[in-house]
């Protein structure tokens, strides 16, 4: 089994650890080498798509997501 973990950040991002690979639904892949950790935006309002940079914090996203 792999070594990635995703965490669900309440009213925040995806926090990805672990070696993956970031595909677009082209199949194109993302540069996530060198890179042992990176967020992904989840509100939609982050200008560097599909890395968070912070504006969820600004649009007030909101969403607490738990495992059942």
């Amino acid at each position: 089994m792999s070594d990635v973990t995703i965490t669900i950040r309440p009213n925040g991002p995806l926090l990805v650890s672990g070696p993956v690979r970031l595909v677009d639904h082209e199949g194109r892949e993302f540069d996530v080498s060198g890179k042992e950790k990176f967020s992904l935006c989840r509100c939609g309002h982050s200008k560097n798509r599909p890395y968070c940079d912070g504006a969820h914090k600004e649009c007030g996203f909101e969403a607490v997501d738990v495992a059942p």
